[in-house]
């Protein structure tokens, strides 16, 4: 069973950032929308994520309760010497899901809707970008739990430039996985093309945000490339990744309204997480006295294993068909045309 455990603790972390990430994504791309182009991109964007947003933090909770139940150990160095950005990641996730109900079901339209709105979009951005950073320290090992003082033990643990950087790329790929998402639900050519411009414009900015992770690597000392570029499956990862953003661009090109972007999209992280994690495993953080908190060397008792691992496969037989019938259910759900203008607004 310890395999079975270990594969849905990556699961579920790999799917918080498909789905949550392109939850939070939509908040980003609403920040960067112009007032003129809100409202229509408000409604485009509930579309694309009305099927998922409430289920989406379902996969971190996975998480955290198979690293509390199965890993002990790491979860206790997590929760302790990461217990800042953890917290402010979680005041992110209620304030934006608090935000987002009463947008949408307030029965009052007021002033308020534009509170709900900024705090929406601002809580979109920090919540990736602490996410970002929890996985940078991870592997940055600054995390000391013998550290002599609270700045050591728990603000240098996590504020770093190379745990800055990791949330600032994670930030961009969150916005590029809502904005792929989201073009096959424009209602206008219009729409379509202009999400294919923020598509676009996120894509740089991934590159940007990516090459700034690389930068603060070597300025960290962090050997960033040889964990990618170090093995095989890094190097295939990325020609894959690499050769999926190709076939994206030309699937957009010729019809965007189907569902291979998002497949071709998922895919692309999906390689990045494998190229960085593979030359880690099972290794989940490293600390600064050298040692690495390994998922095979701190799993719980063997009975405690066999019964996550059973709960988990049956809870999976009842979980995964109601969330396939929630998306079934949505994307069939007719909504009116949107009374945006043909004509091509401004980005």
């Amino acid at each position: 069973m310890d395999y079975v455990v270990i594969t849905f603790l990556y699961l579920a972390i790999l799917l918080y950032l498909l789905l949550g990430g392109a939850d939070f994504g939509a908040g980003i791309i609403e920040l960067f929308t112009s007032r003129k182009n809100r409202r229509v991109t408000h409604e485009t964007l509930y579309q694309a994520i009305g099927p998922i947003w409430e289920a989406n933090h379902m996969w971190l909770i996975i998480a955290i309760v198979i690293l509390f139940v199965g890993f002990p150990r790491v979860y206790s160095v997590m929760s302790v010497s990461l217990h800042i950005p953890l917290l402010l990641l979680l005041l992110g996730i209620i304030a934006r899901g608090t935000a987002f109900v009463f947008r949408h079901y307030d029965a009052v339209h007021d002033r308020m809707q534009g509170i709900y709105a900024t705090i929406f979009v601002y809580s979109s951005l920090v919540t990736p970008l602490f996410i970002g950073i929890l996985a940078g320290s991870a592997l940055a090992g600054y995390v000391d739990p013998a550290a002599p003082d609270f700045l050591s033990a728990y603000v240098w643990s996590w504020m770093h430039w190379f745990g800055v950087a990791v949330g600032v790329f994670t930030v961009a790929l969150c916005g590029y996985l809502a904005s792929v998402y989201t073009i096959g639900e424009a209602t206008t050519e219009a729409d379509r093309q202009r999400f294919i411009r923020k598509t676009r414009l996120l894509t740089i900015m991934a590159f940007a945000a990516g090459a700034l992770v690389f930068v603060a690597a070597y300025y960290e000392g962090l050997p960033l490339l040889t964990w990618i570029f170090g093995n095989p499956v890094g190097i295939a990862a990325i020609g894959l990744a690499t050769i999926s953003l190709g076939l994206l661009w030309y699937v957009l090109g010729r019809d965007s309204r189907t569902w291979l972007p998002r497949v071709l999209a998922g895919f692309q992280v999906t390689m990045i997480l494998l190229a960085v994690g593979y030359a880690h495993f099972p290794d989940f953080i490293r600390l600064r006295n050298g040692e690495h908190l390994s998922l095979f060397e701190q799993l719980a008792p063997a009975k405690t294993i066999a019964a996550l691992g059973w709960a988990l496969l049956l809870g999976s037989l009842f979980i995964l068909p109601a969330l396939g019938y929630l998306y079934y259910s949505f994307q069939h759900v007719s909504r009116p045309q949107s009374a945006a203008p043909e004509a091509a607004p401004v980005p």
